[in-house]
């Protein structure tokens, strides 16, 4: 059981999916300082200095944080815009290969085995 388990760590996805956890985790705390440092000041500009995170309100001993879920959801959308503009990215390159292989001329194929024979036979009939 353990060199099933080493070899399912060893193998390609695992790590693969290991380095886009770490990776994810690093580029939410990106966002997180992006959403809560510039985007949520330049909107509170135009609409009147308004801080979404204190926007809140309750209802008997329950507070309803709506600021933060507003923020929640600026987040998702840049996150979500730029692994849209990620995947754009990936499937144009992918194209663009695609199209670089079928341009290439494909070869000349030469006579094929039936020819082959059939030259032969003439060759023999010919002496």
């Amino acid at each position: 059981m353990l060199k099933e388990f080493r070899d399912f760590i060893a193998r390609g996805n695992a790590m693969d999916m290991a380095v886009g956890i770490i990776i994810g985790a690093a580029f939410t705390a990106i966002v997180t300082s992006l959403v809560d440092d510039l985007v949520n000041p330049l909107i509170g500009i135009f609409v009147g200095g308004i801080d979404f995170s204190a926007i809140s309100f309750g209802l008997g001993e329950a507070q309803f944080m709506i600021g933060n879920f507003i923020n929640a959801v600026i987040k998702f959308l840049i996150i979500a815009f730029v692994v849209f503009m990620l995947v754009r990215t990936v499937n144009n390159f992918a194209k663009m290969g695609k199209a670089a292989e079928k341009a290439e001329p494909e070869a000349p194929k030469g006579p094929t085995s039936e020819e082959l024979l059939v030259e032969i036979r003439d060759a023999l009939k010919a002496r």
